[in-house]
């Protein structure tokens, strides 16, 4: 029984993640549009990703000051 579900979640993701370098996300290349406005301010907007390397950065940093705090 673990086999079989093992093997089914392989078949159902495989090919739908790709890794970007903002995180993992079911296209292949990030879709970020960047322009300048009128007063000529540089802007960068890009679509969201399933997860988010800057979310896990900023996750780790909660749980590492947690335990660093409990340490002490």
């Amino acid at each position: 029984m673990k086999i079989l579900l093992i093997l089914s979640l392989s078949l159902l993701f495989s090919g739908c993640l790709y890794v970007n370098d903002r995180g993992i996300s079911g296209e292949y290349y990030n879709d970020c549009h960047e322009y300048y406005d009128s007063m000529g301010i540089y802007h960068k907007e890009c679509d969201k990703n399933i997860i988010e390397f800057k979310s896990i950065k900023n996750g780790l940093k909660k749980i590492t000051t947690k335990t660093d705090k409990t340490a002490n």
